[in-house]
């Protein structure tokens, strides 16, 4: 090779890139930590720079139709209109003003009841957030978010992080799998005091009295009633609104992040 071919074999290599350039080396799996550390630490500046203080989270099904859908008689499509109604109230009862916000509904971004949720929200004129997940069939954001608060993770861990970090309250209205496991794994932190207590409020008894039969746990041993006593039931969106308020109270500091 002549000392230009070499120079240009230099510059063409892998190792010549700069580390930000380097996208074989940032999905490597040596480059795992730094991934989980920046997509940590990107999502928590823009919601500083924004000044979200503290956030209510809101979960259910994606498969619940909005009205608009055409979709009639679905079982479950009341819910939509009973989370949208939540998230309106909450945000007009919660604190608003540029660089401070509180109380702010955080969605998972998608279809369904998170959609509902972050319409709500944005019908009150109040800031509301969406924090997507990467999957093989990728999940749109839905049009609701607040431009500037719609992120995209690649790991759930850290996904679940930021739905937790800055949450004065979790609101769970019916859902599968994904909201079931939000909802165990916030009771089992609180459980455990590895996060602080906050309302656990689950909207629609018929459901939940199924999914997490908390007399039963109790009956056997398995939790303790005051565990038990963690979890709130409501059967409205306007109901669990009021509750979530008059439990958080707006003029509160809002939580330490640990």
């Amino acid at each position: 090779m002549t000392p230009d071919q070499r120079t240009q074999a230099i510059l063409s290599s892998p190792s010549y890139r700069l580390a930000v350039e380097d996208g074989d080396f940032l999905e490597s799996d040596g480059a795992r930590a730094m991934r989980l550390a920046l997509e940590f630490q990107r999502a928590d500046s823009y919601l500083r720079s924004y000044g979200i203080e503290s956030t209510v989270v809101v979960f259910g099904s994606a498969r619940v139709p909005a009205p608009d859908a055409g979709v009639e008689g679905h079982p479950l499509a009341a819910w939509y209109e009973e989370a949208r109604r939540f998230a309106h109230a909450l945000s007009v009862g919660a604190t608003h003003s540029p660089g401070c916000h509180r109380l702010v509904v955080a969605t998972g971004g998608g279809p369904g009841i998170m959609e509902a949720a972050n319409r709500g929200a944005s019908e009150a004129g109040a800031p509301t957030i969406g924090l997507n997940i990467r999957l093989p069939r990728e999940q749109v954001p839905n049009a609701w978010i607040t431009p500037g608060l719609a992120f995209r993770f690649h790991y759930f861990a850290l996904r679940k992080m930021h739905f937790l970090l800055r949450a004065r309250a979790m609101v769970a209205f019916p859902g599968g799998f994904g909201t079931l496991d939000e909802v165990y794994e916030a009771l089992n932190l609180i459980a455990t005091g590895t996060i602080e207590a906050m309302p656990i409020v689950l909207v629609g008894h018929e459901y939940w009295s199924r999914m997490l039969d908390l007399e039963y746990l109790v009956s056997q041993g398995l939790i303790s009633p005051a565990e038990a006593a963690l979890v709130h039931h409501c059967e409205s969106g306007a109901e669990a609104a009021s509750l979530v308020l008059a439990r958080c109270g707006c003029a509160d500091s809002p939580p330490s992040p640990r």
